[in-house]
């Protein structure tokens, strides 16, 4: 029996993500086959190593990282490092998808933002996911899950009649935030 065709095969990702809205994302493209490299700091990677839902980890890192990281190559790269800085770039030389959920402004000053990069690679698909945008009042206000649910109104849609609002057992914005996100991917590349 022959192994499935998948719908990705040959597409390279680069994941500069953390936490969960970002690398759901890329996990989401790997699952359609695609070549998936997370991009993480030389000081302990991705913070959600770190991060315990359960006492339970594998290898030192958390069980939540697993989850969301299985199956990606991982690259340590300092950004502020030159030659490190260069490694990155020759990578999205490469590259055919990056995913980035940098605080706005910071990509910007690492030299990454979408308008050099396109001077590094025109054709790739780089997908940005920012808690309010990149432009407006709340630009540098912190985008996360919890908030995201308390300011939509979601959090007072669950739970019982007299209690106040609750949050959702999952990371349900970050969730649909990727899967957003991996929808505006695919159609970039079909394009």
């Amino acid at each position: 029996m022959s192994e499935p065709l998948q719908l990705l095969d040959g597409i390279l990702v680069l994941d500069m993500s953390q936490f969960l809205s970002g690398p759901f994302t890329a996990l989401r493209l790997l699952d359609l086959g695609a070549r998936v490299i997370k991009i993480e700091r030389p000081d302990g990677g991705d913070l959600c190593r770190r991060l315990y839902l359960s006492d339970t980890e594998i290898g030192g890192d958390s069980t939540l990282f697993h989850a969301i990281n299985r199956g990606k190559q991982s690259f340590a790269a300092d950004y502020k490092n030159p030659d490190d800085l260069e490694t990155v770039k020759a990578l999205i030389a490469r590259a055919d998808v990056l995913v980035q959920n940098f605080r706005p402004g910071v990509i910007n000053r690492l030299g990454l933002d979408y308008e050099a990069v396109r001077k590094i690679n025109p054709r790739l698909v780089y997908a940005s996911i920012t808690g309010y945008g990149e432009l407006g009042p709340w630009v540098q206000r912190p985008g996360q899950d919890l908030l995201a649910q308390a300011r939509s109104g979601l959090m007072w849609l669950n739970g019982d009649d007299g209690q106040g609002p609750v949050p959702f057992g999952l990371a349900i914005a970050d969730l649909l935030a990727g899967n957003a996100v991996v929808q505006g991917i695919l159609a970039a590349l079909v394009r």
